[in-house]
């Protein structure tokens, strides 16, 4: 009797090991052909585009570089990623449109995506702004040579915005302007983001009738970043009062990230794993993100500086920005505002996005005449 339990046992784990091995090449094979039609949807078929994507050696080691776009003459765009370490490449098939008018250039920074998939760890002790500055520098001569431009245009997002004003104050001469999105000023940016938080739980709290919380919220309110020395009542109030993520967004595209061509399981793998890299040594407690602000590096700029911002960004808020944004003197500067926008405007808002670029910085870059190495 026990034989032929056990034996039922065997011929049905094997069943179900073998249905599992079926489901997965099942499913491995939907992904790859979502992933042929995805490439047909993306490709530049024009006959002065470009489509590429490589390791360029930048600041000692490999880092990963694509660049799309359906008219090499078109302006050049270096976009800058947030995380720190959230490379942008399996999530910006929205920037489609943009190929149309911009020469398109992500790359995956010191610490994130396939540039932490060839370097892994080894890194770690260069990973400070200041290094990541000269990354972005000599990607930026790395472009400009390559795709033979005088200047590019400059956008950072988030994270990208703080590390893209250290870049433009250390060489103005490789850009044409700069735009920030989700702008980082330092430490006043996450000062606000904990004031707004708390007021978001004291809402919450008051709904639902929760005294305690209540008492515990209104006792680190009321003075500017004093919440910051408190995460553990921020926290805590949180998941109990389910306070929706700060972080989350609406993806707004035409490819699924999960199906982005010529971008597989094992990237996904690094990209989450240089994610988690990234923020334990660039946004701590400690990182220069917090420690730091823009004001130290001053307020005047040679070259046009817009912010593109969202009202409604909880993540970084509008008003250190702002505050910032007014004391910068430039040849040209611009605050534009996206109504009911979040942090992700980029990305939610592309077609928007790319209404305000085709506004403000198309024109400006064909109406600056540069010569060959102008500094």
């Amino acid at each position: 009797m026990k034989r032929r339990i056990l034996r039922i046992a065997k011929t049905g784990l094997l069943a179900v090991s073998v249905l599992a091995v079926i489901a997965t090449g099942c499913g491995l094979g939907f992904r790859a052909y979502r992933q042929y039609l995805s490439a047909r949807v993306l490709a530049i078929q024009t006959p002065n585009g470009v489509q590429e994507g490589m390791y360029v050696k930048i600041g000692g080691i490999d880092q990963w570089i694509q660049i799309r776009g359906e008219d090499c003459s078109n302006p050049v765009i270096l976009f800058l990623h947030g995380g720190p370490g959230g490379s942008t490449i399996p999530i910006s098939s929205a920037w489609q449109p943009w190929e149309k008018y911009f020469t398109v250039v992500q790359w995956d920074q010191r610490g994130a995506g396939r540039t932490f998939r060839m370097n892994g760890g080894s890194v770690a002790a260069t990973m400070t702004v200041a290094q990541m500055m000269l990354d972005g520098i000599e990607v930026a001569e790395f472009l400009r040579a390559h795709l033979h431009k005088d200047r590019i245009v400059l956008i950072g997002h988030s994270w990208g915005s703080f590390l893209g004003i250290h870049m433009v104050k250390q060489r103005p001469d490789l850009f044409y302007a700069f735009v920030g999105a989700g702008q980082v000023v330092g430490r006043q940016t996450f000062e606000k983001q904990f004031d707004l938080v708390v007021s978001r739980l004291k809402t919450l709290a008051e709904a639902a009738h929760n005294t305690q919380s209540l008492t515990e919220l209104t006792s680190i309110s009321g003075f500017p970043g004093y919440s910051m020395t408190k995460p553990e009542i921020v926290e805590r109030w949180a998941k109990a009062l389910s306070l929706p993520p700060i972080d989350s967004f609406e993806l707004v595209s035409p490819i699924p990230p999960s199906f982005m061509p010529d971008f597989s399981l094992l990237d996904w793998y690094y990209w989450q794993r240089g994610m988690t890299f990234s923020a334990t040594h660039l946004a701590g407690k400690n990182s220069p993100m917090i420690r730091s602000d823009l004001w130290s590096l001053g307020t005047d700029f040679s070259i046009p500086m817009f912010f593109f911002e969202g009202t409604d960004d909880i993540v970084t808020p509008i008003e250190p920005a702002r505050a910032y944004f007014e004391e910068i003197k430039a040849p040209q500067k611009e605050f534009v505002l996206f109504e009911g926008g979040d942090h992700f405007v980029p990305f939610d808002r592309p077609d928007e996005f790319l209404a305000q670029l085709m506004k403000h910085i198309r024109p400006l870059v064909f109406s600056t005449k540069h010569e060959p190495g102008d500094h």
